[in-house]
């Protein structure tokens, strides 16, 4: 594997003709990039867009973190069966994205976002609460865990292109910050499932049901000041990149799960490559 991508890298370099030269104007130097990033911040609607996606991403990398912990050892899940778990739980997110392209033929990502993140609030609280006083087993659980993850198939291309919405030339750093506080977010809240860990549910229906009401707050807060729409080429776009790397992501978490639990007897290395 990594011959090929040595090759692809060099076949690139080689053979691979530059359709645009370098401008002068542009700096690659720290401090011309931090100023681009300092001017990203300046505009209101990426600020909005990227913090309240980020969040509802972050009670994504949550679920991935203390899922493992709730289905099988709260609620008594064998290996095998955490493995159908969580690809059907997976299966409602990429099944969202889909669906997604469909609603915006009827109507916009401004109309979207809120019923999307109104609804992952709901979840991420019914999942807090429920959790924290033992109402829910192992089926009502997947049920909000879908609905939950299904939520941010919607959110999380309509948010990215509303958030790079204001940029043209500042396209690139707007980007690049996007997924970098995504994956802050993220790890952040990754962290705190841990931190909050007492052997029951609670700490990840805590960080979820968190993470998708401060979504919504700061998403409601600033509804008020958006001025630019979302193109629906920068929807589909976003909403390709967030199923493919969705797919390899859920896909490697489902293969390490398999491998390490030895829930099937096939040679599952093989399905790495």
């Amino acid at each position: 594997m990594l011959a090929i991508v040595f090759l692809i890298l060099l076949l690139c370099i080689f053979l691979l003709p530059e359709s645009k030269q370098p401008s002068p104007d542009y700096s690659l130097a720290p401090p011309a990039i931090l100023r681009r990033f300092a001017d990203v911040f300046k505009q209101p609607q990426f600020v909005i867009y990227t913090f309240a996606s980020a969040f509802t991403a972050a009670g994504l990398y949550a679920y991935v973190a203390g899922s493992p912990h709730v289905f099988m050892e709260v609620f008594g899940a064998s290996e095998k069966l955490y493995g159908w778990i969580f690809a059907m739980i997976a299966g409602a997110l990429i099944l969202a994205t889909q669906i997604n392209a469909q609603i915006l033929r009827v109507t916009s990502s401004e109309k979207i976002i809120p019923r999307a993140i109104f609804f992952q609030t709901c979840a991420g609280i019914l999942l807090f609460v429920g959790f924290a006083y033992n109402w829910w087993g192992m089926t009502s659980s997947i049920i909000l865990c879908s609905i939950f993850l299904a939520c941010q198939g919607f959110t999380f291309p309509n948010a990215s292109a509303l958030a790079l919405a204001p940029f043209d030339q500042n396209a690139g750093s707007a980007s690049a910050l996007l997924g970098c506080v995504q994956m802050a977010t993220g790890a952040l809240s990754s962290a705190m499932v841990s931190v909050f860990h007492d052997k029951t549910a609670t700490p990840l229906g805590l960080v979820m049901g968190f993470c998708a009401l401060t979504a919504l707050t700061i998403l409601l807060t600033g509804k008020g000041i958006v001025r630019y729409r979302a193109r629906k080429a920068e929807v589909e776009k976003v909403r390709l990149t967030c199923f493919l790397s969705y797919n390899i992501a859920l896909k490697e978490k489902l293969i390490e799960l398999l491998l390490k639990f030895q829930i099937f007897s096939l040679p599952l290395q093989s399905l790495k490559k």
